[in-house]
């Protein structure tokens, strides 16, 4: 057992995401309304956090930031669950690579077990790599060093009028106008370019209890 699987662990800071649906994306819940399946039947994208404070125990998460890129079908149903490839930052060490993982695959339980960890089916890789992302400014960018890039920045939301039950319905956000999401991993690789997909920013808070 993993030390973050033993121990109390938080999390919490920005977050940001963008998938190839429609904005507003239709698995988001808009002034509280009922969510619904992606726009196009296939639905794959990239979920970001940026650890602003965090541990697993004594291990220190502060500023460490952690992609997830996914991809999942519900034109059949029920539908299936997210392949995904975790990155972790570089600068993580091993103790801090494993707390991460475990923390958002949804293997340490709490928080991310309940909200989306159960979505989970295949993990492909876990891997370092470099990670920067800006999630306070107008335009919120991912940038995963040779593996994807993710930039939106128009607003196709009042701030607070969306949820998603990634970050949590109670942590709601604003539904931004993607212009770009791109993978190039092995088994994921796609490429939107100016289609004003969705995309979404808020904070979190995930805990074990």
């Amino acid at each position: 057992m993993s030390d973050v699987l033993a121990a109390p662990w938080r999390v919490r800071g920005s977050y940001f995401e963008a998938c190839n649906c429609d904005a507003i994306c239709p698995c988001r819940s808009v002034h509280r309304r009922p969510s619904g399946p992606s726009t196009y039947g296939v639905c794959f994208g990239s979920l970001s956090w940026h650890i602003l404070d965090g541990h697993a125990g004594t291990i220190d998460l502060r500023d460490l930031k952690v992609v997830i890129s996914l991809r999942y079908h519900d034109e059949v149903q029920p539908s299936t669950k997210w392949e995904v490839i975790c990155y972790v930052d570089e600068r993580a060490n091993d103790e801090q690579l494993a707390a991460v993982a475990d923390i958002f695959l949804g293997r340490a339980g709490g928080t991310v077990v309940r909200q989306y960890g159960r979505a989970i089916g295949e993990v492909h890789d876990v891997k370092r790599a470099r990670i920067s992302v800006e999630h306070v400014q107008p335009r919120k960018r991912i940038d995963v060093v040779g593996f994807l890039r993710v930039e939106a920045e128009a607003p196709a939301s009042e701030a607070g009028d969306v949820q998603c039950g990634i970050p949590g319905y109670d942590h709601p956000g604003t539904e931004l106008f993607g212009e770009v999401l791109r993978s190039e991993d092995e088994p994921f690789e796609w490429a939107i370019v100016g289609k004003r997909n969705a995309s979404f920013a808020s904070d979190f808070d995930y805990s074990s209890d």
